[in-house]
């Protein structure tokens, strides 16, 4: 099995996402006519620790220079390696949709549902999916026995020599608590308060937005008049309460504490994926690939 795989949202949005709006059924990804509709809010919202993580746009960086190192090294092996189609840059998500709850403009138009996947996202989960049912024989070359070695292993070297990938389960351990936290904060509990109040006078009773979003009712492969109508009174009680506004700043002051009790190790999470980026560009940039069209997201 190919060894990484980003999709529509980093592994901390997925992390995030498991614990609130996924409780929608499962479906196949359906193409959205247009880029990713979500709020200005949410495209804007930004915490001190997003700068040590890597964005979707810089992990399918790193794939698509492991895809022409891979296709090099599977050719000598007599075997066909066929690179996976790019994301348009308008089309991945923001690192913190949906962190402190439903975002309006998906609410708005999809209730608790995620919004269908762009065309070019859907074009790469598909590739993703032809590539993890290869034959085992391409496989084996490919990843080796473990799943970390052949050709892979191979690539990884020639890209960053001794580097480690990064460890996004220690970051999200990190994110999780800073999280957690500040949840815990009088001002964030005064604002879910407020913010329960309000869905109370909707005919809602759920302790926080989370909740509301995992309801069980809102297992559909559709969402319901009733999903749509507590998303839209749940997004309108965030903004009436400022519990977005509330919520990050108190974040923000958790995540800069535990920055500064963790340095050296961020520090140096930060340097690795630096020296990925860097070695991934340069590969992309040998092979004539100066108009690349990803681009580290600015900050």
């Amino acid at each position: 099995m190919p060894p990484s795989r980003a999709r529509t949202t980093t592994a901390l949005a997925l992390l995030l996402l498991t614990a609130t709006a996924c409780t929608a059924a499962e479906r196949e990804p359906t193409p959205a006519p247009h880029s990713l509709p979500v709020s200005r809010q949410a495209r804007e919202l930004r915490l001190p620790l997003d700068a040590y993580a890597s964005t979707i746009a810089e992990t399918h960086l790193v794939e698509d220079a492991q895809d022409i190192l891979m296709r090099r090294c599977m050719k000598n092996r007599g075997m066909e390696w066929k690179s996976l189609p790019r994301v348009d840059a308008q089309d991945t998500e923001p690192p913190n949709l949906r962190r402190y709850g439903a975002d309006e403009v998906e609410a708005l138009r999809h209730g608790y549902h995620p919004s269908p996947d762009p065309p070019s996202v859907v074009r790469r989960n598909r590739a993703w999916d032809t590539r993890e049912a290869l034959p085992a024989e391409v496989q084996r070359a490919a990843y080796g026995p473990s799943g970390k070695g052949g050709c892979l292993k191979i690539t990884d070297r020639q890209l960053v020599g001794d580097t480690a990938p990064l460890d996004f389960h220690a970051f999200n351990r990190l994110t999780g608590s800073a999280l957690e936290t500040s949840r815990r904060t009088p001002e964030v509990r005064d604002a879910l308060r407020r913010w329960h109040t309000c869905m109370a006078k909707t005919g809602s009773d759920y302790p926080d937005p989370y909740a509301a979003a995992g309801d069980k009712r809102w297992e559909t492969s559709e969402p319901t008049p009733a999903e749509r109508a507590t998303a839209r009174a749940d997004v309108a009680c965030q903004k009436s309460t400022k519990l977005v506004k509330v919520w990050s700043a108190a974040e923000t002051r958790v995540q800069h504490r535990l920055i500064r009790q963790h340095t050296d190790r961020l520090d140096t999470a930060k340097t690795r994926k630096d020296r990925w980026l860097t070695a991934a560009r340069r590969v992309l940039n040998q092979e004539g690939g100066t108009n690349h069209q990803h681009r580290a997201s600015a900050r």
